[in-house]
């Protein structure tokens, strides 16, 4: 894996990897409380098809610790920049959970930057009952600290039989968690759980993918369908018998899912999907 660089924009030094040397051109955004890192399961699998853009959001991993409130439209501010800093003009677009959200508002506001869209375990048109869970969520994690939000969201985030059969992971995970400052983390989060496109998707014009957990209850198979439904032309995957981490836990079938779709040549297809 390549070394980490520096790019600043405005008041936010972001740090950053590029990986591969295939000829199209991949952005890849993390979630809340994540990492550049995240991606490499995926990158490994891609990067002989791909040239790779990761980083950290800011106030994760080792991008700036920007305190105070957090605006999505600062993010794919920051985005865009890092990308035209590669030499990135049109480039495919990879978003899980917050990232997925980050995507949907590039690919809306800036539709000529984006030649492909995936939004991976993501967010849109949330009902009463899924708004209610996350603001609560969002209040106790304001209220209490990081370290229990983190245990609360384990298993939602991943199988137990997958966390049984890597104790170290999950060890390693717990400690980059350790790491992430309760602000920003907070200021983060509250951009999920208040943010939602669900309304502005049949906008989205560009060939996209789709997926989810089958399992996922926070972004789980009934918002991945609606995006579906409303996104022209996309292609939808429900991963069976996975939750929210896919990423982490299946990055070999994300990864051929991401590689089949991004290179195809013809028209999206509606892909199998389960549940």
């Amino acid at each position: 894996m390549a070394d980490t660089r520096h790019f600043t924009v405005g008041p936010v030094t972001l740090n950053y990897r590029l990986d591969g040397r295939g000829p199209e051109p991949l952005v890849c955004v993390h979630g809340v409380g994540s990492y550049l890192e995240a991606w490499s399961g995926v990158v490994e699998r891609l990067a002989d098809r791909f040239t790779i853009l990761t980083f950290d959001l800011r106030g994760h991993g080792r991008s700036s610790r920007i305190k105070g409130r957090y605006e999505i439209d600062d993010m794919v501010g920051e985005t865009l920049a890092l990308a035209g800093h590669v030499g990135f003009d049109r480039f495919n677009l990879a978003g899980f959970s917050l990232g997925g959200l980050i995507a949907q508002r590039l690919t809306l506001v800036h539709p000529e930057r984006v030649k492909r869209l995936v939004l991976l375990s993501t967010v849109a048109g949330r009902n009463p009952e899924e708004r209610r869970r996350v603001l609560d969520r969002l209040a106790a994690l304001q209220a209490g600290e990081p370290g229990s939000h983190y245990d609360a969201s384990l298993s939602r985030w991943l199988t137990e039989g997958f966390q049984e059969c890597n104790p170290e992971l999950i060890r390693n995970l717990r400690q980059r968690n350790a790491e992430n400052d309760p602000d920003c983390y907070a200021a983060a989060y509250r951009i999920l759980a208040e943010t939602d496109f669900g309304g502005f998707l049949d906008q989205i014009r560009c060939p996209t993918l789709i997926a989810t957990g089958e399992e996922d209850i926070g972004s789980n198979p009934r918002m991945a369908h609606t995006m579906h439904e409303r996104i022209p032309g996309s292609e939808l995957c429900i991963l069976p018998g996975l939750r929210h981490s896919i990423l982490i836990e299946a990055p070999d079938a994300v990864a051929g899912l991401m590689g089949r779709f991004l290179t195809a040549t013809d028209q999206p297809k509606e892909m199998p999907s389960h549940g």
